[in-house]
């Protein structure tokens, strides 16, 4: 074989500029692909060795051309996440990685579809395919002759698939309620949960709440189970008002495009708090306790 020829500083600079101009979309859809920044991270790093070792003159649409690198590393990264059954291996209830989306509302997406929290948690029942489709199309409004292409199946395949998604997620989640309002029940359901009162609880509490908490088994007393139902839900938060919230400061800030709160303990972050919600009330309340997941909002 011979040796490729070395490549122009500006050959590199140029190849460098595309893919850092492009990141923010990659990263967007490795994210929704996985629900980890993490992973995200790791796909978004081979893709950039992939393109590095590319001959840039024979891309035509780099952009195309770097989507569908990171897709399918992204799909072949989930697949191999469900036969090593990342959730089996987890202890207590898996949550997705929450991302900082202050900076960008949609992470990198025509909008911000796929993004929050409990459709995120929904896209884990899919299978990577359907998920890949459904985060290609309602997210980044890509043709499915392009998503096709990407998959390497069949556009009525992928139209099959986008359809089915659709489906799943409007029969399994109510329509949420828009930012401000959310935004409000969240405040209260904090409030609330700081002085320990049921009453006040139960009242923001749909009738089928369920509460998550992931720690990864990291961190002692945090729940390991999910606690569903009004009066349970509420009664479990209220256990822990006079100890958890001792010594704590609050900081709200956006992730996952919704109003979430960060908790800290002398100058350490413990927990990121958000919910899902209804007309209904709060349907569900996410703990995120994983030391892990939280590193990178603790910058």
């Amino acid at each position: 074989m011979h040796p490729k020829p070395p490549v122009e500083p500006h050959a590199l600079d140029g190849a460098t500029s595309v893919f850092l101009r492009n990141r923010p979309r990659l990263f967007g859809i490795a994210y929704r692909m996985l629900g980890s920044a993490a992973e995200a991270e790791d796909v978004l790093q081979d893709s950039w060795l992939r393109w590095q070792a590319t001959d840039h003159g024979r891309v035509q649409d780099p952009t195309a051309f770097l989507v569908t690198i990171t897709a399918r590393l992204a799909l072949n990264a989930n697949e191999s996440a469900r036969v090593r059954g990342r959730h089996e291996t987890c202890v207590g209830p898996w949550l997705p990685e929450p991302v900082d989306t202050r900076s960008d509302p949609a992470l990198g997406a025509e909008r911000g579809e796929a993004l929050s929290f409990g459709v995120l948690l929904l896209l884990e029942k899919f299978s990577p395919a359907e998920r890949a489709a459904y985060v290609l199309r309602e997210a980044f409004d890509y043709p499915y002759r392009q998503i096709a292409d990407v998959l390497q199946l069949g556009e009525a395949n992928v139209r099959q698939l986008v359809t089915r998604a659709r489906k799943r997620i409007s029969d399994e989640r109510r329509a949420p309620v828009g930012p401000a309002e959310h935004r409000r029940l969240l405040e209260a359901f904090i409030a609330a949960a700081q002085t320990g009162d049921r009453e006040p609880l139960e009242k923001l509490l749909s009738s089928d709440v369920v509460s998550l908490t992931d720690s990864g088994g990291l961190v002692p007393r945090a729940a390991r189970r999910a606690v569903a139902g009004r009066e349970r839900v509420a009664r479990l938060v209220a256990s822990f008002a006079s100890h958890f919230w001792t010594g704590t400061t609050l900081a709200w800030l956006e992730t996952n495009g919704q109003a979430s709160v960060l908790i800290s303990r002398d100058g350490t972050v413990i927990a990121l708090a958000t919910i899902e919600a209804s007309e209904e009330g709060i349907g569900q309340i996410l703990w995120v306790m994983n030391p892990t997941k939280l590193v990178a909002l603790s910058g």
